[in-house]
């Protein structure tokens, strides 16, 4: 099961009354926009919020998957899927609850601006830590925004629930998107492990309980392949691995160690770093490294290569 969020604005009312998603085929120059042609990535038991005029107003289940047919005036050639609305009792701004929503927005095919704002488009991916935080928000205000003046009717709110197909499908969601991660991470982790000999390159701890498998490219950014990859990453005491995530130190594709000025040279005993370290690495996590170094690390970039070809 993956996630989509669809922005239909105007489209909406007619694609709910019809049980569909729907575009073009092309544009009028021809083109297949990406937000177009992602349609065709929905499968039977997809999930897409619906975004409409600054807000999700509805989650559907996509019962048939993408097929070339007719659009809606039964002339046109369009990408359909058949899918399944369920409206939101009440609507969730985005805008109000964007400083919670940005930091999982994907760098590339992200829905929202820096605004808040939709972007242009139609169909967008929601990767499984952003789907989870909408349904978070999605329950806290279709379900736990009683007044106090209420509480005396919280059981008779309950039990009307238990049978809201809604928050029946808010639950299922939740379940399945946090097996995946579960089971991702966990696949992720094993098969990270014996790359970097059970242990923290850059300062040698070795118990377990105390390691982290780090992602390069984060679980938002990353396809269901490169979640998995363990070259995707490197294994981190939690104090490394803290570092990492928040770019205040990186790798070049080629294993050295980068440290963000925010780090006072003065200070790098305290954090176990040394300034010449170089990670054991493979090819293959140079790709990865790289991508982390570009758009994780905080320091502004500065290209320069040796004369092996390498970034520094």
């Amino acid at each position: 099961m993956n996630s989509f969020i669809v922005m239909q604005g105007e489209t909406y009312q007619q694609e709910q009354n019809a049980g569909i998603l729907w575009t073009p085929l092309t544009d009028k120059s021809g083109m297949v926009p990406h937000s177009w042609n992602r349609m065709q990535e929905l499968k039977k038991g997809d999930r897409v919020f619906h975004y409409v005029k600054g807000q999700i107003v509805a989650i559907s289940v996509i019962v048939k998957g993408c097929r070339k047919g007719k659009g809606p005036d039964g002339t046109s050639e369009a990408f359909t899927a058949a899918a399944e609305y369920r409206e939101l009792d009440v609507p969730l701004p985005v805008k109000e609850y964007f400083g919670a929503i940005k930091p999982l927005l994907p760098l590339k095919y992200s829905p929202f601006q820096e605004d808040a704002s939709g972007n242009s488009g139609y169909l967008y991916p929601c990767n499984e830590e952003l789907a989870m935080k909408l349904l978070e928000l999605i329950s806290g205000q279709n379900i736990f925004t009683w007044e106090q003046e209420q509480l005396e009717l919280a059981i008779e709110v309950v039990r009307k629930t238990e049978h809201n197909p809604l928050m029946t499908l808010v639950a299922e969601m939740e379940l399945e998107i946090k097996t995946k991660m579960r089971r991702g991470h966990e696949q992720f982790r094993a098969s990270l492990q014996p790359l970097w000999k059970n242990e923290c390159p850059l300062c040698g701890v070795a118990i377990d309980a105390a390691l982290t498998a780090s992602y390069a490219k984060p679980w938002k950014d990353s396809d269901d392949a490169e979640r998995l990859d363990p070259y995707n990453g490197i294994l981190l005491c939690a104090n490394h691995a803290a570092l990492y995530t928040a770019g205040l130190i990186a790798f070049t594709g080629g294993g050295r160690l980068r440290v963000a000025s925010r780090i006072p040279e003065r200070d790098y005993s305290v954090y176990r770093l040394d300034k010449t370290a170089k990670v054991p690495v493979s090819p293959e996590h140079a790709p990865y490294f790289r991508w982390h170094k570009r758009n994780i690390f905080i320091e502004p970039r500065k290209v320069k290569l040796l004369k092996t070809g390498e970034e520094v």
